[in-house]
């Protein structure tokens, strides 16, 4: 369990009632007596109106790159999984096919996964994407805005990134969020919700 990243965790001692506490991901590490109980939930915990998290990391060519520098402007920040995977390819190449419109309307878009600032140079250069990705590879992003979760995939259980997008407006706050990315219509779906079409 990476480091950093913050749990619900219900403890059940010595019979008592349970009660909930935060807990970072070094505390879970620690040695637990035998009549503690562990239940560990994920979940979303930003919503619709909240500030966005603020955040300085750097882009596929090694710029540092903060949340501060959009101000006054509508923002995308959407996560995705792995760089040249086929679902993160296709999504990406549809802002890219998109991009220009975008623009025209004073959107920006930013990509974020774990994978490196190498990575994302490749992930760029491959497929001529015009818009910047964001390297989160200690996961700093991925927890603040509650996409590093647990995960199901053909009867297999695994911790993975949500694919999940924010629409950040002009003064830094959530207008929309979209959990269910449509991958080959994702322009389509942030024009509908922000009615920039």
């Amino acid at each position: 369990m990476r480091t950093g990243m913050k749990r619900y965790i219900s403890l059940a001692l010595c019979g008592k009632a349970s009660r909930k506490v935060l807990v970072h991901a070094k505390a879970q590490r620690r040695i637990f007596k035998k009549n503690i109980i562990l239940f560990t939930t994920n979940f979303m915990t930003l919503k619709q109106g909240d500030k966005a998290p603020a955040f300085s990391t750097i882009d596929q060519d090694g710029n540092k790159v903060s949340l501060k520098d959009f101000m006054g402007k509508k923002v995308v920040l959407y996560f995705y999984p792995k760089d040249n995977t086929p679902t993160c390819t296709v999504e990406a190449c549809n802002l890219r096919d998109n991009f220009s419109l975008l623009q025209q309307k004073g959107v920006v878009v930013l990509g974020v996964s774990a994978d490196s600032a190498r990575s994302h140079k490749k992930f760029e250069q491959k497929h001529s994407l015009p818009f910047t990705l964001l390297a989160d590879e200690d996961h700093t992003l991925l927890d603040a805005y509650g996409v590093w979760a647990e995960k199901k995939m053909m009867g297999r259980t695994y911790m993975g990134i949500l694919r999940t997008t924010f629409l950040i407006n002009e003064k830094g706050k959530i207008d929309h969020i979209i959990e269910k990315v449509d991958s080959k219509n994702h322009t389509a779906q942030i024009e509908a919700l922000w009615n920039i079409k």
